[in-house]
């Protein structure tokens, strides 16, 4: 068999035109999902997977475009929307290391002090490009579940892992995302690891889910995961006096409402991962019905509409809680987010600024919701290296 024939099998058969340019139109397609709004739920999943893994899709789309050159049919066609899409996978790249190379000195402006030095190990960058491949440097630590609440219907656990560095440390709590009614401990554990590894205690929490339980349920329930910890300080290792929260999504809006209400002193810092700030504004401002029931999802949490129940929507809404005194905050919101709009967290910062309150908004122009979900992608690079920063900075000696 010729040299050229053989390339050709590898790739392509030259007679499957077809199927070439089938394969060019579908990525071709994809790809325009890396720029514009997901419009429906299934489509938003497959814009995580192409965002952070834009190598992988660089890849096949080069190999695609390759395959063109023995192409007896539609070669121009074929090539044209091959490379758009290849280009428009590699811009994901593009933006991350061009956000990614001001992340240090912003954050070094709004949290000049590091001193608490538990931080063992950290990330060097916010983005490398071989990471993709490689992946972060991240060994699995077990965890043990505990039950840190009994009420008479049931009862509530936290996944704990404990420092790699067998000392009293820090403790970071978890807070899981899923429309305040799905989702549990476990979701997205490698952060957890990642932390555990690095010097801090980690205790990813369960709490009450919608709709049988509402708003306040789960800020009571984090209060008390807090106060178990607290309790068993000693069998843990927890230093009680450094707490840091961090939430995705609704686990977020938790999150926040948890350290703006609860005046806990020990609470030094909290992160908001694409979190419905703003309850009230959201609810008057539903999103795409085909990605998200906005209407139901806050109704559940919330006990009604914003209509019925405008004062509950804002005792929901962390915007409402920030005053001076407040905890602070470090904000990490894709501006593609199709599911909990990208303002949310423009109007909280706006507010901290406003009260002088220590914050930082990590906005990633290419990401969507749950765009960490892979640790070692773009956004779970940049967002990993701004919270480890984030926490060593607010965390005192």
């Amino acid at each position: 068999m010729e040299k050229n024939g053989l390339l050709a099998t590898i790739y392509l058969p030259k007679n499957n035109y077809m199927i070439r340019l089938g394969l060019s139109i579908l990525f071709f397609l994809f790809s325009l999902l890396v720029i514009f709004k997901a419009p429906t739920n299934l489509l938003w999943r497959a814009t995580v997977a192409l965002t952070e893994f834009p190598h992988l899709l660089m890849i096949a789309s080069l190999l695609l475009l390759v395959s063109c050159y023995w192409a007896e049919k539609y070669k121009l066609s074929s090539s044209i929307l091959s490379s758009i899409a290849f280009i428009i996978f590699s811009s994901t790249i593009f933006r991350t290391y061009n956000r990614a190379s001001t992340i240090e000195s912003e954050l070094s402006a709004n949290f000049s002090n590091e001193n608490y030095g538990v931080l063992k190990n950290p990330l060097q960058t916010p983005f490398s490009f071989f990471t993709l491949f490689t992946g972060l440097n991240n060994n699995t630590i077990a965890h043990k579940s505990i039950v840190y609440k009994k009420t008479n219907a049931l009862e509530l656990s936290l996944d704990f892992y404990s420092s790699n560095t067998n000392e009293i440390s820090p403790c970071i709590i978890i807070i899981h995302g899923g429309s305040w009614r799905e989702g549990d401990s476990q979701q997205l554990p490698k952060l957890n690891s990642y932390f555990a590894n690095r010097g801090y205690n980690v205790a990813s929490i369960n709490y009450r889910k919608a709709p049988e339980y509402t708003n306040p349920a789960p800020i009571e329930d984090t209060r008390d995961a807090i106060n178990y910890i607290v309790e068993n300080c000693k069998e843990l290792k927890v230093d009680t006096s450094n707490f840091v929260l961090i939430g995705r999504s609704a686990g977020g809006q938790i999150a926040l409402l948890s350290a703006y209400t609860l005046h806990n002193k020990n609470i030094k810092g909290v992160v908001s991962i694409y979190a419905p700030a703003d309850m009230y504004w959201g609810a008057q401002h539903p999103g795409n019905k085909w990605v998200l029931d906005t209407d139901k999802v806050l109704g559940d949490f919330v006990g009604g509409s914003v209509k019925d129940f405008p004062e509950k929507y804002k005792q929901s809404s962390p915007v409402e809680f920030v005053d001076r005194n407040s905890t602070p905050t470090l904000i990490i919101h894709g501006q593609h987010d199709c599911m909990v709009s990208f303002l949310h967290s423009e109007h909280l910062q706006q507010k901290l600024v406003a009260n002088k309150v220590k914050n930082y908004f990590l906005d990633l122009p290419w990401a969507t919701h749950g765009c960490d979900f892979n640790i070692s992608g773009p956004s779970g690079q940049t967002t990993t290296y701004a919270i480890e920063r984030f926490i060593n900075s607010v965390l005192s000696e």
